[in-house]
């Protein structure tokens, strides 16, 4: 059984950190250093955390096709690969929506 939701594929596809340095109006490939200190090791964390998310759905993907051909002798892997993706994705939902929380307060601050 495969989820619904598609995998997280914006940030690799369009390369990896590279994607998010957008943020601070950075571009690797036009020539611009990359940016260095806590924004840079807050970028490589989030991009981490959202492969991390991407493989574990991945490969519980993998699992649920190899337990619908008969090949996976132990159907407990499939349970367990599904349950972590479930969490992983049910955490990056949760930090999504503190994030959109966050700004929409920081919006809302008179000036």
């Amino acid at each position: 059984m495969t989820s619904p939701i598609s995998a997280i594929s914006g940030l690799s596809a369009v390369g990896g950190i590279d994607a998010l340095q957008g943020v601070d109006g950075l571009s690797a490939s036009a020539g611009v250093p990359a940016p260095s200190g806590p924004n840079n090791d807050f970028v490589s964390m989030l991009s981490k955390g959202l492969e991390g998310v991407q493989a574990s759905q991945t490969r519980a993907d993998n699992l649920a096709v190899q337990v619908a051909d008969g090949t996976l002798q132990d159907p407990a892997q499939y349970t367990m690969a599904a349950n972590e993706a479930s969490l992983g994705l049910q955490l990056t939902l949760a930090i999504r929506n503190k994030a959109v929380e966050a700004f929409q307060e920081i919006m809302r601050m008179q000036a």
